[in-house]
């Protein structure tokens, strides 16, 4: 938590005067019960009403500034705490997209939308708190006590026992409370988690006729949570009646001396009053301090957690090299090999077996590889080595003859173009979409692009063209509207390395062909990736790349693999009859 104050640095100012004004306002406060005195023992024991009226102007005044103080440090410490949770919210929201895929999946997105909201807002509130009440109920508490003792010594001793005893009850409860509390935010996380995954997953759970039990499910992680705040709820609440009880104890015994004190003309009614105002405002002001340490317990375990975000490592060191200028001079020479596996392992992180095993074979510019195998095979993983969305376990993957590792990333990924097995869109225009790909595109750019990807046409059916709003997600599209428009959204980069993950599942066999034909002859020649599990997307490229189970099965054209891999023969024939069988030559 500690070293999340930090993103306080640019509220200095406001966190020195928010306290400085509250303790000034405590400072008024205290002289209070001392005017009180003299009121009762000079003005009204005396009679003397201008000398009552003077004293009850001074409170007033003591009251009016009071006020500005309390008002003036409000707004201080409001402000220092919203800066802090937005450059929190920023920063972590930073080191989240610097996060490596690995990371990504070990910590989870439920609990990451947790600590970017509800975990930042508390957070937040613990700051604005800490700020106007941290020093002010203490400074009451012991400024009251001192105080005390300038009245009546022995009075005061009342005092002495009350608040380290008050002291151990505010304090033990917290100690005990702060564990309670990270297990709440955690119960958070498992119902944000079941309210996430029932809200996107709505239609599958209603085709199946999984409402009940979904319900039940989600009343299950709700129940847990709700108990669980039940339980730290009760703890917290000991807190009010237990301070009440000391004060209140406290308060008896100090009418008892005080009364005893009075008859024996020691001190007087007067200052008996103000020790009593100094009780009760220690009093009001353990009641703060209680709800203050509630609130700082659950910021605390709040703040732990996000604390643990920043502790996770981006897991993906950057190298230094200019990506751009050096692929492009490897371009060049189409003799060279532009990307190359050299005996490459992967596996992720947690897992107990490689998910890739000896992954061996080179790719020159301007070539196509088709990547085909069954579920789970690793087909995915294979690419999303390539722009570093996770890191070779063992081996070297080398692009224009250097290890990729080597690259900035910013660099490396500016030259790669990523068409994600599953077509994300965000809501805006198709314009604003397409230039995710590049921002300066200019609008012949995009339709050069949407051409391409076999976009144009249903873009221009559109009223507004480029200019139509897409909802989020790209709900009010369909599945193959969204794959052309992904595939688009990866060739207004102009890429020097194309991957399409099982990009084109949505789309119909002709417009899958025209898609590879407008991909063979755009400009500049880029390396393709074509992941699939169609033979008739893969069967025309330069190389196909079968995997089995993480590991590779067979390399080479299609009518190589016919001869001589099971796996391939078995795949392309589950697909395509023995008797239509057609060598690539031919059918081009």
């Amino acid at each position: 938590m500690k070293a999340l104050l930090i993103y306080l640095r640019n509220y200095k100012k406001e966190t020195v005067l928010a306290p400085l004004f509250k303790l000034l306002e405590a400072s008024f406060e205290l002289l209070v019960p001392l005017v009180m005195a003299a009121v009762i023992d000079n003005g009204i024991a005396n009679g003397d009403k201008p000398y009552v009226i003077r004293m009850c102007l001074i409170m007033v005044a003591l009251g009016v500034i009071g006020l500005v103080c309390s008002i003036t440090a409000q707004y201080f410490s409001a402000k220092a705490a919203t800066g802090f949770a937005t450059e929190l919210r920023k920063a972590l929201f930073s080191h989240i997209q610097n996060l490596s895929f690995s990371k990504m999946d070990t910590i989870g997105t439920s609990t990451l939308i947790t600590r970017m909201t509800s975990d930042v807002n508390q957070v937040q509130s613990g700051v604005n708190l800490v700020l106007r009440l941290f020093l002010r109920s203490p400074f009451i508490v012991v400024g009251a006590m001192v105080m005390a003792f300038t009245v009546d010594v022995k009075g005061a001793l009342v005092f002495v026992v009350a608040i380290p005893l008050l002291s151990v009850v505010v304090f033990g409860i917290m100690l005990v409370t702060m564990p309670l509390y990270k297990k709440v935010q955690a119960d958070l996380d498992a119902v944000l988690l079941a309210t996430r995954e029932n809200l996107t997953g709505a239609r599958v759970i209603r085709a199946f006729n999984k409402e009940k039990s979904e319900i039940q499910n989600f009343e299950k992680n709700n129940q847990a949570l709700t108990d669980a705040q039940k339980y730290v709820g009760k703890l917290s609440g000991l807190m009010n009646p237990l301070t009440y009880i000391i004060v209140n104890g406290a308060l008896i015994v100090l009418i008892y001396v005080g009364a005893v004190r009075v008859d024996t003309g020691i001190i007087t009614q007067g200052e008996v009053v103000a020790l009593i105002n100094y009780m009760s405002q220690i009093l009001v002001e353990l009641v703060k301090l209680a709800n203050l340490i509630i609130t700082v317990t659950k910021a605390i375990a709040c703040g732990n957690r996000i604390q643990s975000v920043f502790e996770e490592k981006a897991g993906i060191p950057e190298g230094d090299l200019d990506g751009s200028g050096l692929l492009k001079e490897t371009a060049e020479n189409d003799d060279e090999p532009f990307i190359e596996f050299d005996h490459v392992f992967m596996r992720y992180e947690g897992a107990g077996a490689d998910s890739l095993s000896d992954i061996s074979f080179c790719v020159k510019r301007g070539q196509t590889i088709g990547i085909i195998g069954g579920t789970g095979s690793g087909k995915s993983s294979v690419v999303n080595l390539i722009p570093r969305f996770y890191d070779v376990s063992a081996g070297q993957l080398r692009i224009g003859g250097k290890d990729v590792k080597e690259y900035k990333l910013s660099e490396l990924r500016k030259n790669i173009g990523v068409v994600p097995q599953r077509a994300v869109l965000f809501k805006g225009t198709v314009a604003d979409n397409l230039r995710w790909g590049r921002e300066e595109a200019s609008e012949e750019e995009l339709w050069e692009a949407a051409e391409t990807a076999q976009a144009k046409e249903f873009i221009e059916g559109k009223p507004e063209g480029l200019g139509f709003k897409i909802s989020q997600d790209g709900k009010n599209l369909s599945g193959g509207q969204r794959q052309r428009l992904t595939i688009a959204r990866a060739l207004v980069r102009r890429p020097q390395i194309l991957i399409l993950d099982d990009s084109a599942s949505a789309l119909d066999f002709a417009t899958d062909a025209k898609l590879r034909a407008a991909i063979r002859r755009m400009k500049g020649s880029p390396a393709v990736f074509i992941v699939s599990q169609r033979a008739s997307s893969i069967m025309y490229a330069d190389q196909i790349l079968v995997l089995d189970d993480g590991e590779m099965a067979g390399l080479g054209t299609h009518e190589e693999l016919l001869e001589n891999c099971g796996i391939y023969q078995e795949i392309y024939y589950s697909q395509f009859a023995k008797d239509a069988k057609t060598s690539g030559k031919e059918a081009r």
